[in-house]
Formats: structure tokens, C-alpha cells, sequence
């Protein structure tokens, strides 16, 4: 993630704290006692966001993808069944689907309106073929490609169909 995608997130807060701290100054608190909490909260949080998001992302291992975040997942390529750019609030993510219908955004790599990233696609796509490398030669799709793109349910006779 680029430093940008790293701020982003916590600026709206930071303008929150700022805008209510300087009510709190205009109603005839001090500027000092005023400004006090909103620098301990943006001394302590921005930093630890820095610090926390730097984690986030994905490792890919011939096996699996492993997926860092607040909590670490590991989710075997064999599992996997299909991977996608998904477009939310005007960002753009890529998406981890598994075979039992769960299906993971990851936080890296994103782009969006104020935090473009040059490299997405390839990025995207470098995710996607390491999965179609490693995914095995005993990899079937369940349930069928149609139903992850919106496509029509699957039928009772597909074979690949998950049981009702």
C-alpha cells in the first residue's frame, strides 16, 4: 500500500476531532484544554494505524494465500473459485471467492478516486495466475463459473452443483 492509501482512512476522523475541538475553543474554552484530547487521540491513533496497516495485504505461497489483516487467514488455492476486481464505494478491490461461497476483499491491493494505484491491474493480475498456476490438476469448479459472475442458478443436473 502506498503512503497515501495508508491515510487516507483516518483523515475524515482526524477533521471530526479537529472541527469539535475547535467548538469546544469557540464556546470559551482555552485553546490550550481545548486542543489537548484531540492531539492525544491523533498522537496515539495515527500512529497505530501506520503501524497496523502495514501489515495488510497478501503472501502467496505455492499452497495458499495467506491474507494479513487484523486477523491472519490462509486460504488454500485449491479452495479457490475465482478471483475478481470488485468495485465498492468507487474503489476497486480484488476479491478471493471459495468454493464454500465465502469470499475475501483484500485490503491490498486497492485503488481508488484519491488513492490511485499505477499497478492494480498487474498487480490483479498476478494474483490471478498464481492461482490458476497452483491450483492443482484435481481442481473442479463449485458451484458452476455462473453463479460468481451473477449468472443463472445452477441446475439440478449440474454435477457441480452444491447439494440443496
Amino acid at each position: 500500500m502506498t503512503s497515501l492509501q495508508v491515510l487516507l482512512p483516518p483523515l475524515p476522523g482526524f477533521g471530526v476531532v479537529m472541527a469539535s475541538q475547535t467548538l469546544f475553543w469557540l464556546e470559551g474554552d482555552s485553546f490550550d484544554l481545548a486542543l489537548v484530547p484531540g492531539l492525544l487521540i491523533w498522537g496515539v491513533l495515527l500512529p497505530l494505524v501506520l503501524i497496523t496497516s502495514r501489515r495488510f495485504g497478501v503472501t502467496l505461497t505455492p499452497s495458499a494465500a495467506i491474507v494479513h489483516g487484523l486477523r491472519r487467514r490462509t486460504i488454500l488455492w485449491s479452495n479457490v473459485q475465482a478471483i475478481r476486481v470488485e468495485s465498492v464505494l468507487g474503489s476497486r478491490t480484488v476479491a478471493i471467492y471459495e468454493a464454500g461461497g465465502r469470499h475475501t476483499r483484500l485490503r491490498a491491493p486497492t485503488t481508488g478516486f484519491l488513492s490511485w494505484d499505477r499497478s492494480f491491474e498487474e498487480k490483479f493480475h498476478t494474483i490471478g495466475r498464481w492461482w490458476l498456476a497452483h491450483r492443482g490438476p484435481d481442481w473442479v469448479p463449485v458451484p458452476p463459473p455462473g453463479v460468481w459472475w451473477g449468472g443463472p442458478p445452477a441446475s439440478q443436473g449440474n454435477p457441480y452443483a452444491p447439494s440443496a
